[in-house]
């Protein structure tokens, strides 16, 4: 029986754990819609009572999920403490911690139904190529993450040196500095912020030359990455 239901729950190239698959899947959906929809203000009594019934369906059977997940580990406490075992529980709990909280204290609780998009990792087979991909490309992305971090202070630094005597009231601090910093080398550019001394503008030229770089490189890290494991699987 136990391995009958494993090779149901655990991700097989069988008819009954492709249903399964699917059907899980179909429940995330519905259940990110449900949660979508629950924030939609004036909803009639009866339309929140429907809502109410398709999450205690979805939860009961992301429950039984987790239980069975549970019972055909070979190491149950390795599978708890695990990625998926830890959104697997996270995409219930809010539902059994709601029973005897207040309404204010089950508002922040529900974002924890988010988590439920996670599960769809461990069904989607492009995800698995791309979770694969990170995993090979791990330590070039900690490394482009680590000189990000280093250019984000340093172009922090740099502006509040020139802008700090102009700008006081928005570039007092390398602290207030650093959000000019990141929407910069992000090239989002909110103009809440922005330079007005000379030397400010020629720095924030290049900053905006390496910010370039850095939205194109973790682009091919990945791309490269994601073709390398796809080419291993076939």
């Amino acid at each position: 029986m136990k391995a009958f239901i494993k090779s149901i729950v655990e991700i097989n190239d069988n008819q009954l754990s492709r249903f399964f698959s699917f059907f899980i899947q179909a429940l995330i959906l519905i259940s990110i819609i449900t949660f979508s929809v629950e924030t939609i203000p004036d909803l009639k009594p009866q339309t929140r009572r429907i809502l109410q019934s398709i999450e205690l369906f979805c939860v009961v059977v992301f429950t039984m999920e987790y239980l069975l997940r549970i019972f055909v580990a070979d190491k149950k406490l390795k599978f708890i403490c695990s990625f998926f075992g830890i959104i697997d529980l996270l995409a219930i709990l809010p539902f059994y911690l709601s029973f005897g909280v207040d309404l204010r204290s089950l508002r922040a609780l529900r974002f924890l139904r988010l988590f439920r998009v996670l599960k769809l990792v461990r069904y989607n087979r492009a995800m698995n190529h791309f979770t694969r991909a990170i995993k090979s490309a791990k330590e070039e992305i900690l490394l482009f993450i680590f000189i990000t971090l280093i250019l984000i202070y340093f172009s922090a630094v740099g502006i509040y040196y020139f802008e700090n005597e102009a700008q006081p009231e928005h570039f007092s601090s390398i602290f207030d500095s650093l959000w000019w910093s990141i929407i910069t080398l992000t090239t989002v550019g909110y103009g809440d912020v922005y330079p007005i001394t000379v030397g400010g503008r020629v720095f924030t030229f290049f900053i905006l030359m390496i910010g370039l770089g850095i939205v194109a490189i973790p682009t091919g890290i990945i791309s490269s990455a994601l073709t390398k494991s796809i080419d291993k699987k076939e």
